[in-house]
């Protein structure tokens, strides 16, 4: 019972998001690849490269979030419009318009932290 309670403590503690006191969460973000462009979203609307979107497992479509890189402080504000990303090591994917505000698409994932807007 002990070794069962201790392993619970220890995944507990090792969650992949955390929060701070502004309301802000980290994760990681990557970008949709270039075969989805103009394709159509979960929501219906069309995948376009250059818009300033994103997608989300659970966010209602139309919440719109601040993303902030970690490391240059650059920040962009998205549009949940998509459903994903796969990867459970990551909250957002976001349309390549919107990566490259605040990365450079070679960087391919990056640590951010971002806060739900409305």
């Amino acid at each position: 019972m002990y070794i069962f309670l201790l392993a619970l403590f220890v995944i507990s503690c090792g969650s992949r998001n955390s929060s701070n006191s502004s309301g802000y969460r980290t994760t990681n973000v990557s970008y949709y690849a270039n075969k989805f462009n103009g394709n159509r979203t979960a929501s219906g609307e069309t995948y376009r490269h250059s818009k300033m979107t994103g997608a989300h497992k659970s966010l209602s479509f139309g919440t719109r979030v601040e993303i902030i890189n970690i490391e240059n402080d650059k920040s962009v504000i998205i549009t949940v419009n998509d459903r994903g990303p796969l990867k459970p090591s990551r909250e957002f994917d976001l349309s390549q318009g919107a990566f490259k505000k605040i990365g450079k698409l070679n960087d391919g994932i990056i640590k951010v932290k971002y806060k739900i807007l409305k």
